[in-house]
């Protein structure tokens, strides 16, 4: 039996035909244009994602027909539609900051423990204050709304599945209380919005009506799904008191727990795997500078990745300028969106291979922030965890994670995790039945985890005394 995922990234989407041990036969993907038509303001087309997920299913090929569909996709952001499901303005996606003040207002309407129970501090790009920028400013559009969809659960239902939603997805939005597996009373009454808008939250493995995909004449069955996430989680086929650390254009350290223990210190998320309410959470620290930061810098330089490879393949020196990385605000630790990077220690003697190397220590440092935070709130990490991502591939780099994080990283060659995890869900399973293959461990060295803590306190002092000028 196969089955098909489909994954709807934040720029692009894949689908993967994938069989009954996991493997992928096939797979296709397209990307989409993000837009900012104000600073601050991340928003997409949800037409582009139809077009785009049927024009990747159409070359992926559904010719063996398969049993059913699953869908993973990412996570926080708004689909408001209309009772025909037709979008009435752009989606508003995780990268969005224009909630900044509806953020706050939140953050002084709950306690910090009210707050846990919704997986998460009151931040901007989540649903429920994104939710109320709209009932504020655009009211024209929600007093026409039938329908408030997270990404996928919009994609699935516009292909012809019904109208649901999945606790993977629904513990994103600061909407969902993440201990009782529904709707939060709390965060309803704080919005004023109308529960009707809002969908059934159901296993992610249920069956909600069919889709026609292009290349068949049969409709197929469809499940509901689960956010990203906690896709890649079943994808990669990690259970309670595992991890991950990834990599890419972000970065994300996790940890799957057994059961929901909140973080009241609320630098770090905690959100529900796929599965029934209640089946399990997962802890994580959501990590913003890390491939965008180093793009960035990059870019300042006009310098390739290889030859930033090269400098740090030389070694952190102890007299390296500290390079801040938060270009645009971080979530964990600090959850604060108007942090600004910086460098430190710049001398005359200061070359252009150290400042190279700095942005790298940099982007490294605040993975290992967000490793400190996820395990701070009681939840330790195994020595030994997955790397996985597409920031991963140059030796230096894994190495300079490892020393920087402590933790022993499983190199890890699992691109299609997250799209893998779909497809199970599809055929009913909430796990990967063989785990990702590990090709090798890279260990930290003592000498360097030592250099680099001491580096990573003055780039915390560094950072906090800007939060706060």
């Amino acid at each position: 039996m196969t089955t098909l995922g489909v994954d709807l990234g934040t720029g692009s989407v894949k689908a993967a035909v994938v069989d009954d041990d996991g493997t992928v036969l096939a797979k296709a993907g397209r990307t989409y244009a993000v837009s900012a038509p104000h600073p601050g303001w991340a928003e997409s087309d949800p037409q582009h994602w139809l077009d785009a997920t049927r024009d990747a299913v159409a070359r992926v090929g559904v010719g063996g027909h398969p049993a059913a569909v699953g869908f993973s996709g990412q996570m926080h952001g708004v689909v408001v539609a209309d009772a025909d499901l037709r979008p009435l303005r752009p989606a508003v996606l995780w990268a969005d900051a224009r909630s900044v003040t509806q953020a706050r207002a939140l953050a002084g309407a709950l306690t910090p423990a009210a707050l846990s129970r919704l997986g998460s501090p009151a931040v901007t790009g989540f649903a429920a204050t994104t939710l109320a920028w709209l009932l504020e400013h655009e009211a024209d559009v929600m007093a026409r709304a039938s329908h408030v969809l997270q990404p996928k659960d919009w994609l699935r239902a516009a292909l012809g599945g019904s109208r649901a939603t999945d606790p993977s997805d629904a513990s994103g939005t600061l909407l969902f209380d993440v201990v009782s597996g529904g709707w939060s009373d709390a965060a309803k009454s704080w919005l004023g919005l109308d529960p009707s808008l809002l969908p059934e939250v159901r296993p992610s493995t249920d069956q909600v009506g069919a889709v026609r995909l292009p290349g068949s004449a049969q409709e197929v069955a469809c499940v509901v799904g689960g956010a990203d996430t906690a896709c890649a989680l079943a994808g990669l086929g990690l259970g309670a008191g595992d991890g991950f650390v990834a990599v890419g254009s972000g970065a994300q350290v996790v940890r799957v727990m057994a059961t929901p223990h909140l973080d009241e210190t609320l630098r770090t998320h905690t959100f529900a795997t796929v599965g029934a309410p209640g089946a399990g959470w997962y802890r994580i620290g959501a990590v913003q500078s890390s491939g965008l930061s180093l793009t960035a810098a990059l870019s300042w330089f006009g310098a390739t990745i290889d030859e930033a490879a090269a400098a740090l393949g030389q070694g952190v020196a102890a007299d390296d300028p500290v390079f801040v990385p938060y270009l645009s605000g971080e979530r964990t630790p600090f959850m604060d969106p108007t942090m600004r990077g910086s460098w430190h220690g710049l001398t005359l003697s200061t070359g252009r291979p150290a400042m190279l190397r700095s942005v790298l220590e940099g982007v490294a440092q605040a993975v290992a922030l967000g490793v400190e935070a996820v395990q701070a709130a009681g939840d330790p990490l195994p020595d030994v965890v997955p790397l996985v991502g597409g920031g991963t591939h140059d030796p230096a780099f894994r190495q300079l994670l490892a020393d920087a994080s402590g933790l022993g990283l499983a190199v890890t060659d699992a691109p299609d995790s997250a799209v893998v995890g779909a497809a199970l869900l599809a055929s009913g399973r909430t796990a990967h039945p063989r785990p990702a293959a590990r090709t090798v461990v890279v260990e930290p060295r003592p000498a360097a985890v030592s250099l680099l803590r001491g580096r990573r306190e003055m780039m915390v002092r560094l950072a906090s005394s800007r939060e706060g000028s």
